[in-house]
């Protein structure tokens, strides 16, 4: 079994031995690949839609995994008990429902070493769920993979974190008198804005069109609110043309 460079660098991100839950688990790739590998000791595949919930107890039976990993149809962390994993992986998913699964399962994460995260959208929104949680992000990842862009959010509690949330997210003079705020950064990511890949500038310029956009429509309104609203988003794209004017590019 091949997984996705999606999956395979979310499951890269895996300790050695992890006691694993994989939310929104699909058809169960990760966490059979993950316990083949030796990433995972054990694990559970979580899944709240009938179709891919059987298709993940399809996977599991025929990898003859049925002892390791534990297939359970449920919404969110609701598939696992307090305790009972040290690294939870949730994949494909906007970042606003990312946040949601993990806001109501709070309780559920006091022993979670490790959150390998991957949004489709709103990243800021994860990252400023993960700060205000005290959760710190270790590692960031951007990569291109069927004409989509992915990133890939590792996160640990401040308490194991080997770097502070203030030193992640600490202001960044640019040249030019340019600062990389620490909004920018919530916005764009303190790693992945340390080493600017033609990728990353490639899906900052598209993200920069699509806010373009959205001024052109909410400046047809005549209210007032819609107005600053244009106004403030006017902003974030000139101080996004300003970043990216200033980054050096990465090439890999």
């Amino acid at each position: 079994m091949k997984l996705s460079n999606r999956l395979q660098q979310i499951h890269d991100q895996i300790p050695e031995g992890s006691r694993l839950a994989d939310i929104g688990s699909d058809h169960a790739l990760l966490p059979v690949a993950a316990v083949r590998s030796g990433k995972a000791a054990s694990a559970v595949a979580g899944e709240v839609n009938p179709g891919p919930y059987e298709a993940a107890r399809k996977q599991v039976s025929d990898a003859g995994l049925k002892e390791q990993i534990t297939v359970r149809r449920g919404d969110g962390l609701d598939v696992i008990s307090a305790g009972e994993v040290d690294v939870i992986t949730i994949a494909g998913m906007g970042g606003a429902l990312i946040a949601s699964i993990l806001d109501r399962g709070l309780s559920k994460l006091d022993e979670v070493k490790l959150l390998i995260l991957q949004p489709n959208v709103g990243e800021d929104i994860l990252r400023r769920w993960l700060l205000k949680h005290h959760w710190v992000v270790v590692a960031e990842q951007l990569l291109e993979e069927d004409g989509k862009v992915y990133e890939i959010i590792t996160a640990m509690p401040q308490k194991l974190s080997p770097i502070a949330n203030e030193e992640v997210y600490r202001a960044r003079p640019l040249e030019g008198g340019v600062e990389l705020t620490s909004d920018l950064l919530l916005r764009m990511g303190p790693y992945l804005t340390d080493r600017p890949t033609d990728v990353f500038f490639a899906k900052w310029e598209s993200e920069i069109v699509k806010l373009q956009s959205v001024v052109q429509s909410i400046s047809k309104s005549d209210q007032e609110s819609s107005r600053d609203k244009a106004a403030e988003v006017e902003r974030l794209i000139v101080n996004l043309k300003e970043v990216l004017s200033c980054l050096p590019k990465v090439k890999r």
